[in-house]
């Protein structure tokens, strides 16, 4: 989809597609569920919010079976891209350091997620001649 370069979904709308992306083609009542267990959200309300989401192209939906399964149509990568962009540009002044270390400062890393962040850096140190 052509869309999901420029198209910043509301909070709400993230809620459903963290869901998705995590779970995979999901009905509504699959996404109320994993969705209620956090936040006290009507299931009509999730109803209407994933019809609005299907009708803007954000998801798309699978008629084939009695129970309509929803399916994203914009990547998680490319939308995290989006609002990465959008923190790094607006709140660190397009300062990636400034940005990772915030991020560190703010939560605190396992031993797995600093080796994964260790061994991602290592790939843009370039050997010395």
């Amino acid at each position: 989809m052509e869309k999901d370069k420029l198209y910043q979904p509301t909070e709400a709308e993230l809620e459903i597609l963290q869901v998705l992306w995590e779970k995979g083609p999901s009905t509504v009542r699959d996404v109320h569920d994993y969705i209620s267990k956090s936040k006290d959200v009507g299931y009509t309300t999730t109803l209407k919010l994933m019809q609005i989401m299907a009708e803007k192209n954000i998801l798309s939906r699978d008629t084939s079976q009695r129970q309509h399964v929803y399916i994203p149509t914009i990547s998680q990568e490319k939308t995290q891209g989006i609002y990465l962009k959008k923190m790094l540009n607006g709140l660190f002044s397009g300062s990636a350091s400034r940005l990772v270390i915030g991020a560190l400062n703010n939560h605190q890393p396992s031993r797995e997620e600093l080796q994964e962040i260790k061994d991602y850096l290592s790939q843009f140190e370039k050997p010395e001649l």
